[in-house]
């Protein structure tokens, strides 16, 4: 059975640092297959939000990512395999 490769983004002040999110998903987009975005809405949007990407398998650029991520000032990341 094939393992599933999450990874997982805390990120706060999303309005200040999607952009700069964003352009690493750009970036690193074929090896995101899926990509989910939680964040709480209604009355305000909240600047914090949690996003989780299922990586393609045998992702070999994994750690170059998460590092590139986690200099972002208010992103966090976690990698989880299942």
């Amino acid at each position: 059975m094939e393992k599933h490769k999450i990874l997982a983004l805390a990120v706060n002040h999303r309005s200040k640092q999607i952009d700069r999110v964003q352009d690493l998903f750009t970036k690193y987009g074929c090896s995101i297959k899926a990509r989910i975005g939680l964040h709480e809405a209604g009355d305000a949007c909240s600047e914090e939000g949690l996003i989780l990407l299922q990586l393609v398998p045998g992702e070999e650029n994994l750690a170059s990512f998460m590092d590139e991520l986690n200099v972002i000032e208010g992103v966090r990341t976690k990698y989880i395999e299942l």
